[in-house]
Formats: structure tokens, sequence, C-alpha cells
């Protein structure tokens, strides 16, 4: 009898990767469980109320649950990796102007960049999430993310910076089923995690406050700057670029007797541009560190895609142009509103990520 082929499952506590761990061992593998300990303050209480997936109440519903399944466990130190390729990510980004997508970050570079390299050190075949998604290699001999059968669960944008050599080594069972279905195997097998609710915020900023967030770690207070319009006449004084995103409308605290949005955040004069709602629609936007996906790049061709702006987004119609070795243009069929500088565009053919890259 051959060796069961070995499986790293990254388990955060929830219900989603705890059923994950129970399919992949109804499958035959050889499964171990590991939480990743990210979380970066040293006070427990501090981690247990804060830590969101990586915390240490997460750390104990995923031990509970792998007790149940029979399975090994360990908790993997990764704290120097998430605050060097996500926390200082995140505040250089905001502190730019910029408004980045951390969970995209962490899913490159420590989920599956840092925790493939230390499974396969253990001797593991393959690591495993329960993202809602799915792995397939094409007929091109390519690997792809493919979307979820879940559309509203469906994790696809998080996931488009994979490589090649981790999607190979990659494997979601959840992508395959209704949230509802999940939820009914954790309830049938008596997981005490089966009615957890989902976890919503940024893990590290569970408060949702970036600014106060990033005052606190770095020490430093960004100053306050003008609100401007479109040709640069001061409306008012903002609190500093940290606090703002672009298509934010709340908070501003402008009198201007009608609703007014942010247009665009200008870094290198510290000013905050405002306009109204139609201003902040754009029908085209560059991209850069771009990561492909289903295709080996454009080869050249002007090629018809959907793409996605933010996490939320449903995806519009457009035309992407290679413009240089690491840069793409998209053209969109119809405006889109709040094309925001740090945020991801994935592009998708189908049901499949073709590619994506940072927002300039």
């Amino acid at each position: 009898m051959g060796r069961k082929e070995k499986v790293v499952v990254g388990m955060s506590g929830g219900v989603d990767s705890s059923v994950a761990a129970w399919l992949l061992l109804e499958q035959g593998y050889d499964v171990v469980g590991v939480t990743m300990q990210i979380w970066q303050a040293e006070d427990g209480d501090t981690q247990a109320e804060n830590g969101g997936c990586c915390g240490l109440s997460a750390v104990e519903d995923a031990r509970r649950v792998a007790a149940m399944l029979g399975i090994p466990y360990y908790v993997m130190n990764f704290r120097e990796e998430f605050k060097r390729q996500v926390i200082d990510y995140f505040i250089g980004e905001y502190v730019r102007g910029r408004t980045p997508n951390p969970c995209i970050a962490c899913n490159r570079y420590v989920k599956w960049e840092s925790l493939l390299k230390r499974s396969m050190d253990i001797g593991a075949d393959y690591i495993a999430t329960g993202h809602y998604a799915r792995v397939e290699q094409l007929e091109n001999g390519r690997y792809a993310v493919r979307r979820s059968v879940t559309a509203e669960k469906d994790q696809t944008y998080a996931l488009y910076s994979l490589t090649q050599e981790q999607l190979k080594h990659t494997l979601m069972p959840v992508g395959l089923y209704e949230k509802g279905e999940i939820r009914a195997i954790a309830r049938r097998l008596g997981l005490p995690v089966a009615g957890k609710r989902d976890s919503q915020e940024i893990c590290f900023v569970p408060d949702k406050d970036y600014a106060g967030f990033i005052s606190r770690s770095t020490g430093v207070c960004p100053p306050g700057g003008n609100f401007v319009d479109r040709e640069g006449r001061v409306l008012g004084r903002h609190k500093g670029l940290i606090h703002y995103t672009v298509g934010q409308r709340k908070g501003l605290g402008l009198a201007m007797g009608h609703p007014v949005f942010v247009t665009e955040l200008r870094p290198e004069t510290n000013e905050v541009v405002i306009g109204e709602e139609s201003e902040a629609f754009s029908t085209e936007l560059l991209c850069d560190h771009i990561n492909w996906m289903a295709a080996d790049g454009l080869r050249g061709e002007t090629v018809r895609a959907a793409a996605k702006i933010r996490y939320a987004h449903a995806g519009a119609a457009c035309e992407l142009e290679q413009t240089g070795s690491d840069r793409v243009r998209v053209r969109f069929d119809t405006p889109q509103r709040a094309i925001t500088p740090g945020q991801a565009v994935v592009f998708y053919d189908g049901e499949y990520v073709l590619g994506g890259g940072t927002i300039l």
C-alpha cells in the first residue's frame, strides 16, 4: 500500500477550515492541522480579544476540532513574516495615500509562501485552506483559481496573486460546496465551531480604526491639509491622508449642502480632492505588479475579460492591454465607481482568474 499524500491544513478556528480538514480526511489524505500565529501583541487578553482568525480563541477552537477529527495539530509562529509582509506594507501604503488590501498580501506571502515552505520541509505534499474557491489545472498546463460554487462567498479575488508553484501544491475542498452545506456538515459532525460567525474585519485592526492603528504603530500623526476641488480651490481642512479613501462620503466634516465624495488623494501636496458623485466614476485604470494565472500574459494582444476592482465589486466587462512588461491598461465598457489606487484589480475569463495587479 502506497504512502498517503500529506496535506497541511491552515486551521483558523472557523467552520470552513475545520470542515476542509474533515473533507480531506474523507478523501484519504494524511491530514495535519496548523494554526498560524501572526498576532503581534504579547498580552494574552489582547490576543484573545483582537486576534480575529489568529488569536488565542482561534487556536483553542482549532485545537478542539483537530482533537475531534483525530489529526495532529500544531501552532506555527509567523509573526515576523506577518509584520514585515502585511503590517508594514499596510502602513506604508496608507502613508503614501493609497488604500491597500492586506488580506491579499497575507495570502501571497504568509499563508502560502511561508506556510508552504515550512509544510514542504516537514514532508507535506500540499497545503489546504477553507477558502471558497477551486484550484484546477487547465488544458494549457497552467494552474488557475476557479470561482466557488457559492457565488456570494466566492474568495477568488483575494487569491489572484498566488504563483503557479503555490497553486500546484494547494487544495481548496470547500470551493465545491455551498456555505449552508459546510455548516450542515459541521453540525452533523458535532464540531464546536458549526455556528461560529465568519470573521469580516482586518484581523489586526478589529475596530476598523485604520488611522489610529497607523498612528499607534508608527508614533507619527500625519499632518492635516486642505480639502480641494478638482481646480484646486480650498474647501476646508482634512485630518490627514490616512483618514480617507477614494469614494468616501461619510466623515468628511464638510458642509457643502449636498453629498460630496473623495475623488483623489494627492500625497505630494497633502491634499484630498472632493467632487460630485459623477466625478468618482472612471472608465479606465492602469495597474502594475501583475500576476498572471490562467494565461501567461497577453502576448501583445488586446483581450476581453471581466474585472473586479474591489472584493465586493460585482465585476465589469472590460478590455485588457499590456502597456509594459509589468503594466496593464484596463478599459471598462461602462464607468466604474471609486477606482482606488492600492487596491487589487482582478481579471476573469469566465469562472477562472486570468490574473490581476495593483491599481496605480
